[in-house]
């Protein structure tokens, strides 16, 4: 007697990607995704709006399940903090009422510093928004929470599972995962929880699409990478990249043309170095990227401008998706 095989139906749904500033994040919507789709840097606060990163994973059964990776701004105490913070971390909560799944990630190693009393003041800035994250998941019904211990190569076994059984006391958690983004490690099995809890449903975007961001907004986003990492604490979070133009030239070449706001007129010199040396290093960059990403030939004109008030300046907010009223 022939057995009818069970059909497998796609999924499809929203996983929200929250934590503190630089606990690994954008490097975990990356790896799920499988390719680079939201900016890493080494600051805290890289990632500024919800990114969505788009990632096609399998399931235990086999079947195939689409996510949609939103990667938030990290969450952090914003009171007395300028409107940015404030938006940001109102879009890193918009993110979690939106999705089906919620990671929350955490930079294992920082915390378990915290805990010896050894930790920087950044670890420990990182912990107290950690437990902030936490008590604000309490609140949250209805929803698969995961905690995703990150960057468990640097800490010793025993120590993630003395971390494990601390998390595990809060009674928030419906699984604990331990990985390392950067190197990929335990990935998989993530991936194959996140699927199975997707609900059943056709694709929402087409399969070989990576990320639902304008193209406009990732151009700016990675020269603003580029900026982090070339400036290091030069220009931390005084600046702000908009893409003016964008062309696309007879010859199937791209013309983009952008702006660096600057928040003040001595900031201009670091952005542009001795000679512009600095700027064609990070235009050089940045152009790499861009034609990696659209494969095409790109040609980058950054331009540097000081506007001292960007970060209050509304149309700045509506092109990232942010609540200028947060």
């Amino acid at each position: 007697m022939e057995v009818m095989k069970k059909k497998i139906q796609n999924r499809s749904g929203f996983a929200a990607v929250i934590g503190a500033p630089n606990a690994g994040k954008s490097t975990l919507t990356n790896a799920l995704v499988g390719e680079k789709v939201s900016i890493v840097t080494h600051k805290v606060q890289t990632t500024r709006f919800q990114i969505r990163g788009i990632a096609m994973l399998t399931g235990s059964d086999g079947s195939q399940a689409q996510i949609v990776l939103v990667d938030t701004p990290g969450i952090f105490s914003h009171k007395e903090s300028d409107r940015l913070s404030k938006s940001m971390v109102h879009a890193a909560w918009t993110g979690v009422n939106d999705s089906e799944v919620i990671l929350h990630v955490v930079d294992a190693p920082a915390y378990h510093r915290c805990l010896m009393n050894d930790g920087t003041s950044q670890d420990r800035l990182s912990v107290d928004d950690t437990i902030r994250v936490s008590n604000g998941l309490k609140r949250i019904q209805n929803k698969k929470i995961f905690l995703i211990l990150n960057k468990i190569d640097e800490l010793a076994h025993d120590l993630t599972l003395s971390l494990i059984e601390k998390f595990r006391l809060l009674n928030i958690y419906n699984e604990i995962f331990i990985v390392s983004a950067l190197n990929m490690d335990g990935i998989k099995k993530l991936s194959e929880y996140v699927a199975d809890l997707m609900p059943i449903s056709p694709f929402l975007y087409p399969v070989d699409q990576a990320a639902d961001i304008p193209s406009r907004l990732m151009a700016a986003e990675i020269t603003r990478e580029k900026i982090f990492l070339r400036l290091h604490d030069e220009l931390p979070y005084a600046s702000t990249v908009e893409t003016e133009s964008w062309k696309n030239q007879k010859n199937g070449d791209i013309r983009i043309d952008q702006v660096i706001y600057v928040r003040r007129d001595s900031q201009k010199p670091i952005v542009l170095g001795k000679g512009g040396q600095t700027i064609k290093s990070i235009g050089a960059s940045a152009r790499n990227d861009m034609q990696d990403w659209l494969g095409k030939k790109v040609h980058l004109f950054l331009f540097v401008k000081v506007r001292d008030n960007w970060q209050n300046d509304k149309s700045h907010y509506l092109q990232t998706g942010l609540e200028y009223d947060a």
